[in-house]
C-alpha cells in the first residue's frame, strides 16, 4: 500500500503531557510534535472539529499522491474554539474535521466526537486506506484496540463512500443527530 503518511501535530501545552497522546506519540516516533506553527508542514491537512468540512475522499489525493502531511491540533476540548482560531490564521494546511465517531479514551469513552489526537489522527489514516499506519498510531495506548472495536461499522462504511457528501449522510445511519437544514 505504498509509503506511510507523514504524521505530525501542532501543539498547545494545554494539558497534562504525561496523560498526552501526540506527546506519547512523538516520544515513539510515530509523529513529529510541533510547539511552533513556522514548523509546520506547508502542505497537508489539518484535523480541526469546527471548519465544517468532513475529511472526504475528495481529500485522500492530499495525502496518498501529493506528499501532504495529516497534521492534528492537540488542543484541550475546553480551549477549542480559542485555539482553532489561533492555529487557522497561521497555517495554509487545509482544515477538515471527521465525521462521527465514538470516543475509546478513558477520559471521554462512548462520547460522540470527543476523541484525543491520537483517535482523530488513526481514523483519519483508516479512512484515506492506511489501517496498519492507523493501528500502530493507536497501539501505544491500553484502550486503542477498543476505538476500532467501538467504530467498526462507521469506520468501514465512511471509508466506502465515494464523496464527502455520501459520508456526511452515513453519519445518520449509526448516530441518532439532528441533520442540518
Amino acid at each position: 500500500m505504498g509509503e506511510e503518511v507523514p504524521v505530525h501535530a501542532i501543539w498547545l501545552a494545554q494539558d497534562d503531557p504525561k496523560k498526552n497522546t501526540a506527546v506519547r506519540l512523538s516520544r515513539r516516533g510515530d509523529l513529529r510534535l510541533h510547539e511552533r506553527f513556522n514548523q509546520l508542514p506547508r502542505r497537508g491537512i489539518i484535523l480541526e472539529p469546527l471548519c465544517g468540512k468532513v475529511l472526504g475522499p475528495e481529500d485522500h489525493e492530499i495525502l496518498l499522491k501529493e506528499g501532504g502531511a495529516l497534521v492534528g491540533l492537540d488542543c484541550s476540548w475546553a480551549q477549542i474554539e480559542d485555539s482553532v482560531s489561533q492555529v487557522m490564521k497561521k497555517t495554509k494546511l487545509k482544515g477538515r474535521m471527521l465525521p462521527l465517531l465514538l470516543a475509546a479514551n478513558p477520559v471521554n469513552w462512548g462520547k460522540p466526537g470527543k476523541m484525543t489526537t491520537a483517535e482523530a489522527l488513526a481514523a483519519s489514516l483508516f479512512l484515506v486506506g492506511k489501517e496498519k499506519q492507523a493501528r500502530k498510531l493507536l497501539g501505544a495506548f491500553r484502550w486503542g484496540e477498543q476505538f476500532f472495536i467501538l467504530n467498526k461499522e462507521p469506520l468501514e462504511a465512511y471509508r466506502e463512500a465515494k464523496t464527502s457528501a455520501e459520508l456526511v449522510d452515513i453519519q445518520f445511519e449509526f448516530f441518532d443527530i439532528d441533520r442540518p437544514d
